[in-house]
């Protein structure tokens, strides 16, 4: 059975300017695709990847700024990409605030963010795309992490907030069936944290890796790829992509 066709649909991909979500935005729009790009504070790198792409096939990239924290962000992020394109066909809840929350260290701003960009804006943002990907047949894929099974020392908030979007996977899966598919994508080590690891730390953290290697964004992306193009009867689903990592002790 051969693929699914891209070309002309539409995705909305958050925290897309950057990173892992600029790789995703990538090998979704060498599809076709044309893609709406979210940003909260990465302007630079947005405009320099909507070049990018825009050099490949002019028009096909919207940018949209915003913080996922406020409550109108999530159905006005929809709107807009409504407004650009006209139909939304892929949702890619790849946002994701990620920083240390030890136990006495903690506090309710702490919980507000983490919670609110992991959680609570893939939420609202589901909601919001639901009746627009119920008519265009389409799916949501996001992004969790290993940690949202093992919980990562010193990272509580962080780990609850995943294991919360791993289960919103699956009751959305039951939830929007049967017109829209909703996957999942749980990475391990692919992107070292910008601050706060030594390179002894990190051959302590590979060294428990199967693999005995870090993994690459093309990594995620090439899985998110799947699950929207290829994996028709694929619903309510998680696929760790760690090196192997989840099945050692």
């Amino acid at each position: 059975m051969e693929p699914d066709s891209l070309t002309g649909k539409v995705a909305l991909i958050t925290g897309g300017a950057r990173r892992v979500g600029a790789e995703i935005c990538r090998i979704l729009h060498a599809q076709g695709m044309n893609l709406a790009v979210h940003f909260r504070s990465s302007g630079g790198d947005a405009q320099a990847l909507q070049r990018e792409l825009h050099a490949i096939r002019p028009d096909s990239v919207l940018l949209l700024q915003g913080d996922l924290l406020d409550a109108a962000e999530p159905p006005g992020l929809v709107s807009r990409t409504l407004q650009c394109f006209g139909r939304l066909d892929v949702l890619v809840n790849n946002a994701s605030s990620f920083y240390p929350t030890p136990i006495g260290e903690a506090t309710d701003q702490h919980w507000d963010d983490l919670v609110g960009s992991n959680l609570r804006a893939p939420f609202f943002l589901s909601q919001a795309a639901a009746p627009y990907l119920k008519k265009s047949g389409g799916c949501i894929v996001n992004i969790t992490d290993i940690h949202a099974e093992r919980p990562l020392k010193r990272y509580p908030i962080y780990s609850i907030a995943k294991a919360g979007l791993a289960m919103l996977t699956k009751s959305l899966a039951r939830e929007l069936a049967p017109e829209v598919r909703v996957n999942a994508v749980a990475p391990g080590t692919i992107l070292w944290p910008e601050i706060g690891l030594d390179d002894t730390m990190k051959q302590r953290i590979l060294a428990r890796v199967p693999r005995k290697q870090p993994g690459a964004p093309a990594d995620i992306a090439r899985t998110v790829l799947f699950l929207v193009r290829d994996a028709a009867y694929i619903s309510g689903q998680t696929i760790a992509v760690d090196g192997g990592r989840s099945v050692v002790a």
